[in-house]
């Protein structure tokens, strides 16, 4: 790159590109397009249908299932293997279908944004070039291209001409000022020596692709396309595996769990009835029902259709779409939202926030003389369009400029960093000179002694210290003259005062941050800006006095505490830094220097400046190792290692292809009002699925802890294995109505997660709490069916526990779900209490080998029945009184950090 640099003279580049300044013709742009290829960055291929549903076998679940369908054909248990390997069919085919939906549907977005390019073409060698707009994916090298403001720089050029030409490259360095560029030649490398920080987006003479022009104009040569721009290399940087979301880590937790419990229930059922009942492989077949039973059988389907339902709520409503089905759970789970300031909580244009004299104090003609400055630069010296400074400028003054008549214009030049405008002065001939610019460039032009000089540097080093842009106004009266002026003309001026700017907030972003917070989500800025500018936006925002570092130093503090607690351990507690630091080292794995080895979970305040992408990547992944779910919200070249290093990574319809591509869920707009509704989505779909899981597993549980102690205590099997299938699917069908319930405020107001350890306790309470209701019915029916051979009528002993389980489920479903309103869960338990009632009796039930039940048993059924809706309403309580307690805990403890 260093010989590239030092020899990339204007004239070299056109050479080395056999190119001119007149452009190629049609017919050498069409070979080299043939040669080169399209200008496009490389977009990963979608999937085809059967790979969507091949990679859907991978989910832990789907997996579980798919492996009981196997077994339970391998043991003749061909009802069984039919009804599992068909959920299996059918969760697979939900999830590749809400994926293709979600890639047509970015598919889409991504044809609003595609542009194009103004570019000089000719149609023969001899022929004049013309100006024409041609698709951004025709350009080749070698093109010469043409851009005003607000164009896109649509490839990597090299600058032959420009005017007063700035660019946004915040998508590329996180920078939110604009960037001045002018066509300089540079001396070869071997005349002055390149330094070391220097890098090509510190170039004056390159713009890149995905930068946007401020202001200015230019004609530009291009130098690289398609996959051979900067902005295109960022895709080989970030391509490394993508590390386990959330939801990945919390279902691969719980799926572990269920399978140590169905790994161990056969062993055990053929060990016990082998060893106290005497029958060996006959109860194979029940022992696989058994494992079965436990088996949440609906969950990918109830999972997928959930969120499925989820993410198209939300495409419909809210324009949000999500590529990734599971990422609507990480939005829900997530507690900590980062994003960077440009764009998100502020505009890319300044405004006016105060006119100061020289003294200090407030001073309207300064904004006024500024204002005519800005008007005549714009009008006289053949501007396309005003930059950011000098628009917002126009618009604080409003009509301004008209009373004076311009004669001439001396535009901004980055060397100067200064712009003059020459109007008729107050004075019968005399000219009026107005020049604005940086505050120590215009004080050198003022006629002041050097103890005014420093002291008025020493104001708008305050006014920038404050987070503030500061722009210096100076004017002089000078005889009128025919001869133009120019910028030698800018001396013994007057110094008038001080304009100081601050970033335009987003509309709506200071509410935005408001609901944000009351959903329970920490926001962390993240941007390359400086500390002070980063500040003030949050003071403007109504977030008061605010913790800012610099990455630098978040990051240090970051080595130095994993160093330091790997240092006090000792080695016993080796062991454990040891993990702490492969987790940080594996979070990372894949971004482009990442970060440094040793480096754990960080601390991060609620501003970090000075950000680079890597800088970005690395405290996201800080944070996802110290235990919190993060979302990234990001558009530029330079989020994307955070975007990949995030829970979920969040992209706005504007971002840049790659950003998009890499992003699980693309928003409309760069709205952070949006992302609360996808948080609030997410949030339902995980409570749907949190409740389905609860329900389903503490019942399955206590199902089959009452059927191995019946398999000890009956002489005979406690259930058929074609009534436990039967009993499975009826109660199967009934929680398809999770996937369209509507949970209760409680479970919108804080993130919603998928933790093993805390459904294990659950599930444990309730589960052996089932048990008890179980093993109460046989009590019940041993007092039902009295006489020495009570036990023994097999039919009456099926069909009555088999009408328990069903309505034990049924109250389990209704008094477990968060919702307050019976909704579609109510109607499904009463229809499911219904098939538990209706089912025995009928010609169905005795074709299973169940028979009606006598009044007197549903009697002590409904006792029993009565004592466990009580016992279940006392245990649910005791655990909402401990979540509170743990709440207000952790908000005492919020609170004691915030102080």
């Amino acid at each position: 790159m260093a010989s590239e640099r030092g020899a990339a003279t204007s004239l070299q580049v056109l050479r080395r590109l056999d190119t001119g300044p007149r452009g190629l013709t049609e017919s050498e742009a069409a070979a080299r397009l043939a040669d080169a290829g399209e200008n496009t960055p490389p977009h990963p291929h979608n999937a085809s249908w059967p790979r969507r549903c091949a990679r859907a076998l991978r989910d832990p679940f789907t997996a579980v299932l798919l492996a009981l369908g196997l077994v339970s054909a391998l043991v003749a248990s061909w009802g069984t293997a039919v009804v599992i390997l068909a959920l299996v069919a059918v969760s697979c085919g939900l999830r590749a279908a809400g994926e293709h939906r979600a890639d047509r549907s970015l598919a889409a977005l991504r044809e609003l944004v595609a542009g194009t390019a103004t570019v000089l073409r000719r149609g023969q060698e001899d022929a004049e070039p013309q100006a024409r707009e041609v698709p951004v994916g025709e350009l080749v090298p070698g093109d010469v291209v043409r851009l005003g403001p607000g164009d896109l720089v649509p490839a990597d050029v090299r600058l032959l001409r420009a005017r007063g030409l700035t660019v946004h490259q915040a998508v590329l360095t996180g920078e939110s000022a604009p960037v001045a560029k002018a066509a300089v030649d540079v001396p070869e490398v071997s005349e002055v020596p390149e330094p070391a920080d220097c890098g090509p987006f510190d170039e004056p003479y390159l713009c890149f692709q995905g930068s946007g022009v401020a202001s200015g104009s230019a004609t530009a040569v291009v130098v690289a396309t398609g996959e051979r721009t900067r902005f295109a290399a960022v895709q080989g940087e970030s391509g490394g595996r993508r590390e386990a979301s959330a939801f990945d880590r919390s279902v691969h937790g719980i799926s572990w769990v269920l399978i140590r419990f169905m790994l161990l229930t056969p062993p055990l059922v053929l060990m016990s009835n082998a060893a106290l009942r005497g029958r060996g492989l006959e109860t194979l077949p029940f022992a696989v029902a058994v494992a079965v039973g436990l088996t949440p059988e609906m969950l990918p389907v109830i999972v997928t259709t959930c969120l499925a339902r989820g993410a198209a709520l939300l495409a419909r409503a809210h324009r949000v779409v999500v590529r990734r089905l599971p990422a609507l759970h990480d939005l829900g789970a997530a507690d900590v939202l980062c994003l960077d300031k440009t764009g998100t909580l502020t505009q890319d244009r300044p405004v006016v926030e105060r006119a100061l004299g020289p003294g200090g104090e407030d001073d309207p003609e300064v904004l006024r003389w500024a204002a005519v400055g800005a008007w005549w630069t714009l009008q006289l010296a053949e501007l396309p369009a005003p930059d950011a400074l000098d628009e917002a400028l126009l618009a604080a003054a409003g009509p301004v400029g008209e009373e004076h008549d311009g004669v001439g214009a001396v535009p901004f030049a980055p060397e100067r960093r200064t712009a003059t405008a020459v109007v008729t002065g107050t004075a019968l001939g005399t000219h009026a000179l107005v020049t604005k610019g940086a505050a120590e460039d215009v004080l050198d032009r003022c006629d002041l002694d050097p103890a005014e000089r420093e002291r008025l540097l020493v104001l708008a080093a305050r006014e920038a210290d404050a987070g503030l842009r500061v722009l210096a106004v100076a004017t002089a009266e000078r005889p009128a003259r025919t001869r133009p002026y120019t910028a030698a003309d800018e001396h013994g001026l007057t110094f008038r005062g001080l304009l100081t700017f601050r970033d335009a907030l987003a509309p709506g972003a200071a509410e935005a941050l408001r609901g944000l917070t009351g959903l329970g989500i920490t926001v962390r800025i993240l941007t390359g800006d400086h500390p002070a500018t980063a500040a003030r936006a949050c003071r403007d925002l109504g977030l008061g006095t605010v913790e800012v570092e610099t990455a630098a130093d978040v990051l240090r503090r970051g080595v130095e505490e994993a160093a330091g607690a790997g240092a006090g351990a000792g080695a016993g507690a080796g062991a454990g830094a040891g993990r702490a630091d492969a987790r940080w080292a594996g979070s990372v794995s894949g971004l482009e220097g990442a970060g440094p080895e040793g480096v754990g979970p960080v601390q991060v305040p609620t501003v970090v400046a000075r950000c680079t992408p890597e800088d970005k990547a690395r405290i996201v992944a800080g944070l996802r190792a110290a235990g919190h779910t993060v979302g990234f919200l990001g558009d530029g070249v330079n989020d994307i290692p955070a975007l990949r290093a995030a829970d979920v990574g969040i992209a706005p319809r504007t971002a840049v292809d790659l950003a998009r591509e890499t992003a699980d869920v693309v928003l409309a707009e760069k709205d952070l009002g949006a992302i609360g509704h996808a948080v609030t989505a997410g949030r339902r779909s995980s409570a749907n699925i949190a409740t389905y899981l609860r329900v389903t597993l503490s019942s399955n549980l206590g199902n089959i802890l009452a059927m191995l102690s019946a398999g000890l205590l009956l002489p005979f099997l406690p259930m058929l294995p074609a009534q436990v299938l039967t009993q499975n699917l009826c109660f199967d069908a009934a929680q398809l109505a999770f996937a369209h319930d509507r949970p209760g405020p409680a479970a919108l107001r804080r993130p919603t997660a998928l933790r093993p350890r805390a459904f294990l306790r659950f599930i444990t309470g309730f589960g052996v709490l089932n048990a008890i209701a179980d093993l109460a019915t046989f009590g019940v029916l041993a007092l039902a069916l009295r006489g020495p051979d009570a036990l023994n009528d097999e039919a009456v002993f099926h069909s009555a526990w088999f009408t328990e389980n069903l309505l034990t489920q049924a109250l389990v479903m209704f008094l477990l779900r968060g919702g307050t309103r019976p909704g579609p869960i109510g109607r499904a338990a009463t229809a499911l209490a219904a098939v538990g009632l209706l089912l025995p009796p009928s010609p169905l039930g005795a074709a299973l080998g169940m028979t009606g039940l006598p009044p007197a048993c549903h009697l002590l059924l409904a006792a029993v029945l009565g004592l466990y809706t009580l016992a279940l309403r006392a245990l649910r309580a005791l655990r909402a009184l401990r979540a509170l307690r743990a709440l207000r805990a952790l908000r005492a403890r919020h609170g004691r950090r915030q102080r």
